[in-house]
């Protein structure tokens, strides 16, 4: 059953909008108070946002001076300085609706971060050629993450509309911080989720291409995100070199040292060193020395197999250099969790939008953050399914992301409201 054009056209507009202000994950001041004021506009009044949604200490990988920037240029863009202030130093948003009538609660969840990549000035890109390029240099919605904000927004004008034919509670979780996996660990452990019966997740892109549905059952892998720190002694290069204690040096032979960890026999296993940064200057041994990293794995256990090998690490780096470690991790996802009767409602939906041909299986063989609000949820009871619709992209987190709005999102926007349709209709 196709969605109501009115939907889609609306979509269109504040996904484009979201996509020329793109801000990266605890910065998302202007998209929070765009949802919230949207949501209001559509009637609904139980909408929460900010600190409320989380357990901040279970809110990883929040850098403060960030964020307080991000703030201020909220505020210079049109953001009322009481909203911010209501905040409480947190983004994201949630809708709750309650019918009114006996029935199931059912969840949906979105994403709303941008990707820290700089989108391209090739004049054939969509965005360049229909005119709504990221405004913001280094932030683009290289992920799709505004459209998931714009197909949870058309979700909720859709269920504003038809209120009257629905039974239980439905709630829309707009969730910061899904790049680097940080937000959804707080937001789970805030009990948000706890009392649900069913949840639901979705993305654009993945391995379909536009037209094809597919609902995913495994593929997503377990994974820590991790800032490893080592601090030395300043010295002399020239003068006195031997007092010195190099951070750098600890750092570039842990780095060697994470790649020669044993890949585990039970399942596929990961490590990445995605920078590092040190010194202070060419004359003085390096004082500071800081990595940016992640481990992955098949399993929860073999991810944490990872982690362990990367902390023993460190550890013998510490002695051999004389020099202080530490790990922080920064972020966590899990592996999938699924219900298959969930996971036939989203297919079953996705079934009435692009026929069932076009509704394929595959695996994303990344990670995703949404796995730890739906093992949560699960924990609790609830049962639930992930779905990805696709579209003709160049890549994920490539300057040239496309997704075919137009085309893509009365897709996605469809499986929502068929899913909402046949457990609460």
């Amino acid at each position: 059953m196709a969605i109501d054009q009115k939907y889609v056209d609306e979509a269109v507009k504040v996904r484009r909008t979201l996509h020329r202000r793109p801000e990266e994950g605890w910065t998302e001041f202007e998209t929070t108070y765009l949802i919230v004021e949207t949501l209001k506009s559509y009637g609904f009044e139980d909408i929460k946002f900010g600190k409320c949604l989380f357990d901040p200490a279970h809110s990883l990988g929040r850098d403060e001076a960030l964020i307080a920037k991000a703030k201020e240029r909220a505020i210079e863009h049109g953001v009322p300085a009481e909203f911010i202030k209501a905040c409480e130093h947190f983004t994201g948003a949630m809708l709750t609706f309650d019918t009114g009538r006996p029935g199931k609660t059912v969840a949906f969840r979105v994403d709303i971060d941008c990707v820290k990549v700089e989108e391209t000035t090739d004049p054939e890109h969509e965005a360049n050629k229909d005119g709504y390029a990221s405004e913001i240099p280094g932030n683009m919605h290289a992920c799709g993450h505004d459209s998931h904000t714009a197909c949870g927004l058309a979700l909720a004008h859709w269920i504003a509309d038809h209120k009257d034919e629905l039974c239980g509670v439905i709630k829309i979780i707009f969730q910061p911080a899904e790049e680097g996996t940080r937000g959804a660990s707080g937001m789970a452990a805030s009990g948000i989720v706890d009392h649900v019966d069913y949840l639901f997740g979705l993305h654009v892109g993945g391995a379909c291409p536009l037209g094809q549905v597919s609902v995913i059952r495994d593929g997503f892998l377990a994974t820590t995100k991790m800032d490893v720190h080592f601090t030395g002694a300043p010295s002399h290069a020239g003068s006195d070199p031997e007092k010195g204690r190099s951070a750098l040096m600890a750092a570039a032979d842990a780095a060697l040292l994470f790649q020669g960890i044993s890949r585990h026999s039970q399942g596929a296993s990961r490590i990445s060193v995605g920078t590092m940064h040190a010194g202070e200057g060419r004359n003085v041994t390096p004082v500071h020395a800081v990595m940016q990293i992640e481990t992955r794995g098949a399993t929860h256990e073999i991810n944490q197999y990872m982690t362990e090998r990367v902390k023993h690490i460190v550890k013998g780096v510490e002695e051999a250099y004389e020099v202080k470690g530490e790990v922080i991790k920064v972020g966590e996802g899990t592996t999938i969790c699924v219900d298959e009767e969930a996971c036939r409602i989203a297919e079953e939906a996705a079934a009435d939008i692009v026929g069932k041909d076009n509704v394929v299986r595959s695996q994303p063989g990344a990670s995703e953050d949404f796995t730890m609000m739906l093992r949560r949820a699960a924990e609790h009871g609830a049962k639930g399914a992930y779905f990805m619709f696709g579209c003709n992209h160049h890549g994920h987190h490539r300057a040239n992301f496309e997704i075919q709005d137009t085309q893509s999102l009365p897709i996605g926007i469809g499986i929502l409201v068929g899913i909402l349709r046949k457990i609460s209709g």
